[in-house]
């Protein structure tokens, strides 16, 4: 097989959660066991970052990447889901997995595939652990896919974890309440190994706390450590100073990565920077030149990404409720005429919540992403309609970002969100 049959087969002969939803969740790590008892278990051949929370994961793993490979580390990126290729999930120094080692992996275990009968996530991460194992990489900073306990990255054993935040998202698999979804999450704390709680959330503090009681493991709440101050917001970046126990840490340090919101997500990075002093020994100079080319040392997008200034055209991947109101308060603190909003969803998720925080004075484009899960671009319209959304309804992403981009004054302001597939076919 070629690359493109491979990821075909990849594709359709593996259940996905990315494109199916629910049918390809599995309530246990069997499969993951296997495949890597199968691989010899290359997890175990590389120092690795776990990284588990709702929103800012993804953030703060290419945060964390840029920084170590700003020090001089051979790092590892492993982020899912991807925009555009299969292979910006697999990074080394920001180089996204070759094809022909894709191909090969599953030339070379296609008959093993079918007695484990891996799920895709299952099949992606072995194929993660292995080329990072055989790439003899200095550390791996890893994303999970969802959740925490049964989560396929699960079965690592990191120098250090990281949950981010708890949010109301994959209800349907992690719990319907917050403290269900952080029992979950909080699985990934293990025995003697530091975790870092990203943001502080009252309700459910002590569940991360007596997890880390029971697994001996230190805990850190990075925002009552480290602080940020907004000193500027412009349409090339943020500039921050940031304190540490009230003290000055970094001054003037300049983040690329747009949104205000972003800031939670550069604590916890640098909260992380702190905590592995001794294992890593990176000065602020490090973390400010990494933050600072996070996104020529990663290749990281989709995060309120200007696509175009006139006029003025942003996307941002943000898909559940927490997210999308980062990104509504981004929004309110643009200047634009008139807002064009691009919105298109998936079908296993209880929108009404979602919808209720959008801005009634836009004009809407509803749209279905090309997938499966993509939900039906006439009744995304019609609830949005009961929600005082106005708008009309195209049967594509591409169709609506034209005839929104067409209708739109320089003055005015082209959004694209509601989920990360929307966003992946205009990128």
């Amino acid at each position: 097989m070629n690359y493109k049959e491979t990821l075909d087969y990849m594709y359709s002969q593996l259940p996905m959660y990315q494109r199916i939803g629910k049918a390809a969740y599995k309530a246990n790590l069997d499969n993951t066991i296997a495949l890597c008892q199968l691989l010899e278990n290359p997890q175990n051949n590389f120092k690795s970052i776990h990284i588990a929370g709702t929103n800012g994961k993804g953030s703060v793993a290419h945060i964390i990447a840029s920084i170590l490979q700003a020090a001089g580390f051979k790092t590892a990126l492993y982020t899912s889901p991807h925009l555009k290729d299969f292979r910006e999930r697999i990074k080394i120094n920001g180089e996204m997995v070759p094809e022909e080692t894709v191909v090969q992996f599953v030339k070379s275990h296609k008959k093993d595939f079918k007695k484990i009968k891996p799920s895709f996530f299952e099949m992606t991460v072995g194929l993660a652990f292995q080329y990072f194992a055989d790439e003899k990489v200095d550390i791996a900073v890893i994303e999970t896919g969802m959740g925490g306990r049964l989560d396929s990255t699960n079965i690592l054993k990191p120098i250090l974890s990281i949950i981010t935040n708890i949010g109301m998202d994959h209800l349907q698999f992690l719990g319907d309440t917050l403290e269900k979804i952080a029992t979950e999450k909080a699985e990934i704390i293990k025995k003697d190994i530091p975790v870092i709680i990203g943001e502080t959330q009252p309700e459910i503090e002590e569940i991360f706390i007596d997890k880390a009681k029971t697994q001996n493991s230190t805990i850190v709440f990075a925002d009552k450590v480290f602080e940020d101050k907004l000193l500027s917001n412009t349409r090339t970046g943020t500039e921050y100073d940031i304190w540490k126990n009230a003290e000055l840490f970094i001054e003037h340090l300049e983040c690329p990565l747009l949104g205000e919101y972003q800031s939670k997500n550069l604590i916890t990075a640098i909260q992380a920077m702190d905590t592995l002093t001794d294992t890593f020994g990176i000065g602020t100079k490090t973390i400010v030149e990494g933050i600072e080319d996070v996104k020529s040392n990663t290749g990281f997008r989709g995060r309120w990404q200007i696509l175009s200034n006139n006029p003025l055209t942003i996307c941002d991947i943000g898909h559940n409720k927490e997210g999308v109101s980062n990104v509504v308060q981004q929004i309110r603190q643009t200047k634009f005429n008139k807002l064009h909003f691009i919105l298109g969803m998936v079908d296993d998720k209880d929108i009404t919540d979602i919808l209720n925080l959008l801005p009634h004075e836009a004009i809407y484009y509803f749209c279905k992403a090309d997938i499966p899960r993509g939900l039906d671009e006439n009744i995304l319209q019609e609830a949005g309609h009961k929600a005082g959304l106005n708008g009309k309804s195209y049967s594509s992403v591409r169709e609506a970002y034209n005839v929104a981009v067409n209708n739109a004054d320089g003055s005015d302001l082209v959004f694209i969100g509601g989920s990360t597939f929307v966003v992946a076919e205009i990128v």
